[in-house]
Parts: structure tokens; C-alpha cells; sequence
């Protein structure tokens, strides 16, 4: 998935098609262009695409269409394209399997920042589900056990809420990649309304303390990075 960096864009309207394929070029993505929901399924059948842009309105095969079908083979991250701006619309994208929407006319900056948030969240997502697997994770003395929810630093239980716990969980089965307060925010709290970074950095502390009392090096193994968020090193 890494590997490919290549966003296919399905619209019926060339300009559209090159104005998105000049800004997305222009910020280091590669693109490929069809003009239709059928030319779109037979592209995904053939290559592995990074992210598509899929126009709703077009003549024959829909991009609600097109989404139901490619969502029967893949999960590629989709962010659907509509020059309306209704909820109704909106909600039938997002019930088919599209992950977000961007409505026309629409600025260069919001087409970027979204498929970028889409891009870290697929990319998270998938890092996630390829260490899922393993049941204990082990790194530095830390060891954490999946089904049992339990955490240790070296034969030390480590008493944690379920907060730290998913914090820990989250960093130690991804070391070395850098979580933003937004993401852990978006990953750990994502069935609360929570939009406060000094909760992830209250979390983090308290986690820091137990591993310290623990007997752990917290810090030099719990990592600020500053300016960004934070890292199992």
C-alpha cells in the first residue's frame, strides 16, 4: 500500500479532470484520469490506486454506483466529488462506502488538506491492522497483551485506565512513527467529542508516571517530539 502513490480521478468533465491533476501533481502525486464510473472499475481491477476522487453526477454509471462496486473488492480510501451541497447527498456517499466528500467549486488548500487527512488516516489504519496479529507486543521491557488488556514493564503489572492503555497500545505497536495529538484524539477517542490536546498530554503523563514508577527510562522510551505529537522509540 505504501508503495503506491498514484490517485486515479473520475469525472466526465476534462477541465475538472486537469485542474485536479495540475494541484495534485504540482504536490507530489502522481494521477491518472477516466472520464467514467465504468472505465473507473476496470482501472481498479488492473492497479492498485493510493486514493480515488470520484465524481458523482455522470452519464451513465454514477459515482454512488461506481463507490457501491469498487467498496465490493476494496477498501481504497474514496473521497466522492458533488457540485451540491445537500446532506441527503452527502449521507448516500457515505452509507456506500465513501470516506469523505469535497463539493464544487472548491479551493485548492481544502482538496490538498483533505486528501492528505484521508491519506494518514488510511495509512494508520492499515499500519494498525497489520499488528493486529500479534496478540503480545514486546518492546523495551514493555510488554502488552491484547486480549487480556494488561501491561507490564518488564514483570511489573502497570496499573493503566483504558485511556493509557490505548495510548501505550497504539504507540508501542507502531515504534518509531510519530502520532499527532490529532491522530491519537482521532483514533482513541473517536466515539467522544473531544477536541482538546492537553487531554492526550494529561493521558501521556499520567502513562509516563506509572511506566517511571515501574522502574522504566519513561521518557526516553515515551517520546515528545516537539511540535508534533509523540513516539515509542
Amino acid at each position: 500500500m505504501a508503495e503506491q502513490n498514484t490517485i486515479l480521478i473520475v469525472d466526465d468533465e476534462q477541465q475538472m479532470r486537469r485542474l485536479l491533476s495540475l494541484h495534485l501533481q504540482k504536490a507530489g502525486y502522481d494521477t491518472e484520469e477516466v472520464a467514467s464510473g465504468e472505465r473507473a472499475l476496470e482501472a481498479v481491477t488492473k492497479k492498485t490506486y493510493r486514493l480515488i476522487l470520484l465524481d458523482i453526477m455522470m452519464p451513465g454509471m454514477s459515482g454512488w454506483e461506481a463507490c457501491r462496486k469498487i467498496r465490493q473488492t476494496s477498501s481504497v480510501p474514496i473521497i466522492m466529488l458533488t457540485a451540491r451541497d445537500e446532506v441527503a447527498d452527502k449521507v448516500q456517499g457515505l452509507k456506500l462506502g465513501a470516506d469523505d466528500y469535497i463539493t464544487k467549486p472548491f479551493e485548492k488548500e481544502e482538496l490538498l488538506a483533505r486528501v492528505r487527512a484521508l491519506l494518514r488516516r488510511s495509512e494508520l489504519t492499515y499500519a494498525s491492522s497489520r499488528a493486529s496479529a500479534n496478540s503480545l507486543l514486546q518492546h523495551r521491557g514493555i510488554k502488552v497483551d491484547k486480549k487480556r488488556r494488561e501491561a507490564f514493564y518488564q514483570d511489573a503489572a502497570l496499573v493503566l485506565t483504558r485511556r493509557e492503555y490505548d495510548i501505550l497500545y497504539t504507540l508501542i505497536k507502531n515504534p518509531g512513527h510519530v502520532f499527532s495529538r490529532d491522530d491519537l484524539l482521532s483514533l482513541i477517542w473517536s466515539d467522544r467529542n473531544v477536541d482538546d490536546y492537553r487531554t492526550v498530554d494529561t493521558h501521556v503523563k499520567n502513562l509516563r508516571e506509572k511506566l517511571r514508577s515501574a522502574g522504566a527510562p519513561a521518557h526516553d522510551i515515551l517520546k515528545t517530539v516537539w511540535g508534533v505529537g509523540y513516539k515509542i522509540q
